[in-house]
């Protein structure tokens, strides 16, 4: 089980501000947990966006030369990454969407990284961030509402990407409300420095009883 201090170190505690905060806008740094959660999550979009990228260049590859490209991770009818990035829904914006995650995850990855080597950022910076990792959440319950009820198919690179998107997303509007550059009440900044972890295991767990309502035992036929 996580640790009382790993759960707050992951949420939110920031590091020491500078001797001259008074003269400088105030700028905010992440404890190593919180850093490091960031590069994994981030690594693990980035290797889920890479893998769906090679495979749909392969699939476009196939068409081309008249042969079939099958995923590896197509594994039955319904858990079938190939029906998935064949869909329309996955150039949602004109191009493949695994190409925003190579650039989105790979932000992620360097935020984790500047935080490693003690950097700080202002209030706008953390916002900003905030919204990125807000469209990522709402992007990928778009995708799971289209992968559910729409396309009829699962693909499991996409499920470890939205699982990625979700605990990013939590861990960093978790970090900006502890540190107040997001106005909430008292009450949840207590919860916030003890629960965070129960935010992103709710979500997922929503999806996955979604998912297996769905289709059952179909997943393992």
């Amino acid at each position: 089980m996580m640790s009382k201090t790993t759960v707050k170190d992951v949420s939110t505690r920031p590091e020491p501000s500078s001797a001259n905060a008074d003269a400088a806008p105030r700028t905010v740094g992440g404890s190593r947990a919180f850093a490091l959660l960031l590069v994994i999550t981030g690594a693990a979009g980035l290797l889920a966006a890479w893998v769906i990228t090679i495979d749909k260049f392969k699939i476009l590859e196939g068409k081309v030369s008249g042969k079939t490209f099958t995923p590896s991770c197509s594994l039955n009818p319904i858990v079938s990454c190939g029906s998935v990035m064949e869909s329309k829904q996955a150039a949602a914006f004109g191009f493949p969407n695994p190409m925003l995650g190579l650039v989105a995850y790979g932000i992620v990855i360097c935020v984790g990284m500047s935080l490693l080597a003690r950097a700080t950022f202002p209030r706008w910076y953390w916002l900003t961030f905030n919204f990125g990792t807000l469209f990522g959440v709402a992007f990928c319950t778009w995708l799971q509402f289209q992968s559910l009820y729409r396309i009829n198919a699962l693909c499991l690179w996409c499920s470890l990407a939205w699982v990625a998107t979700i605990t990013m997303f939590w861990y960093v509007t978790s970090f900006n409300i502890r540190n107040d550059l997001l106005s909430s009440p008292g009450w949840l900044k207590r919860f916030l420095a003890e629960f965070t972890w129960v935010l992103p295991v709710t979500h997922c767990g929503i999806i996955a009883m979604m998912i297996l309502t769905r289709w059952g035992d179909k997943l393992w036929a």
